[in-house]
């Protein structure tokens, strides 16, 4: 059965960078995101291990914005996946497809977080490259990974069967990217509008086979991170689309077919304020729980090594023994009477015993409990 076209909304041709934008309608909002995001980025800057007590944020990014595109994994079967293989080589026929995927997000989106470290632009080149990393195993392999699009595509409702979007025909891609760079490096908008116009204007091109709404949700915080809004590239916003998903999409459509882009500023900022606050109560609550098991690691394992296992398994909450002496330097013997140790306080739990030549699997339970989604 075909698509049905008739609710098509199609793409706003000649019309971005919008010039008519009325920021009363939503100056309310500007205020209110500007804040919150000020207030968690103070929380971010006086983290002096926001890599270690973060980095399970990134995860949890990984995974509801996969799961937006339909792609269902766990932060369990992400965090296993993560002590059982190191690099993509070793991944077996035994993972399940949409672990690999969630899984090349995260990877994706920190190494165009260490793009932009080591001075690389924001630019269609670093897209491409995103792009080839998100896409690089298993399904998305086979949707021309790194290359932008040679035919017309569409965002479609799976169920009803009708296409919702017809984005910008593949013949103007390459006009219509360079003008949202163009806009990304010129213009002097306020740095949560531009990611706001850059956001919808992405995904409006649509410039991928597949892929397009993970990267362009990376998007966001690449440009919040790179303005200086935020101090460290920890902050992510697909919590709050997801729980709105009908509402995000019908606003981006609106922006095409009516020209309304202050409709999409005042809820791109309502959910920066929403996020905003929950991120903040998210990071409080893992730095209070670093700082309660600084102590307790201490008089538990009374050794000299009792910090580098605790930022391990803030950094790894679900590991096998072996990755935890390989990574954390600390000596066989030692980290083996530490699991032993933090096993018998409740302070890991075992989730795999071992078999054969694979050691048993331990869940660092109480960060498990604040990151799940």
């Amino acid at each position: 059965m075909p698509l049905d076209l008739t609710e098509a909304v199609t793409y706003h041709y000649d019309k971005f960078p919008p010039t008519n934008l009325n920021y009363g309608g939503f100056v309310n909002e500007l205020i209110k995101a500007t804040d919150a995001i000020a207030r968690y980025d103070q929380m971010l800057k006086n983290m002096h291990n926001s890599e270690i007590l973060l980095a399970p944020l990134r995860n949890q990014e990984a995974v509801i914005s996969s799961r937006m595109e339909g792609t269902v994994s766990t932060m369990d079967e992400i965090l296993k996946f993560e002590a059982d293989y190191e690099n993509d080589s070793t991944i077996t026929s035994s993972v399940r497809s949409e672990v690999v995927e969630t899984i090349l997000y995260q990877r994706a989106l920190k190494d165009a977080q260490e793009a932009l470290i080591d001075g690389y632009p924001m630019s269609q080149s670093m897209l491409k490259t995103i792009h080839q990393r998100l896409l690089s195993f298993g399904r998305g392999a086979t949707k021309s990974p790194g290359e932008f699009k040679t035919e017309q595509n569409y965002l479609a409702d799976r169920y009803k069967r009708t296409i919702l979007f017809v984005p910008i025909t593949p013949e103007r891609l390459t006009d219509g990217l360079e003008n949202l760079f163009e806009y990304i490096e010129s213009s002097q908008d306020p740095s949560l509008i531009k990611a706001a116009f850059t956001h919808v204007e992405f995904e409006a091109l649509h410039p991928f086979k597949d892929g397009n709404g993970r990267i362009g949700r990376m998007l966001i915080t690449l440009m919040l991170w790179q303005a200086g809004t935020i101090s460290a590239p920890y902050f992510y916003i697909s919590g709050y689309f997801e729980e709105n998903k009908n509402r995000y999409i019908d606003m981006m459509r609106e922006v095409s077919q009516y020209n309304n882009w202050d409709n999409w500023c005042a809820f791109f900022l309502e959910a920066v304020e929403k996020q905003s606050i929950r991120n903040l109560k998210i990071a409080e609550d893992i730095q209070a729980l670093y700082e309660d098991m600084e102590q307790r690691f201490a008089d538990i394992l009374s050794s000299k090594w009792s910090v580098i296992a605790l930022d391990f398994v803030f950094t790894n909450p679900v590991f096998r023994n072996n990755k935890f002496t390989n990574q954390s330097g600390i000596p066989a013997a030692t980290a083996s009477r530490f699991t032993r140790l933090l096993l018998d306080e409740g302070i890991i739990s075992q989730i795999e015993e071992s078999s054969g030549r694979r050691p048993a699997l331990y869940s660092f339970e109480p960060l498990m409990e604040l990151v799940r989604v």
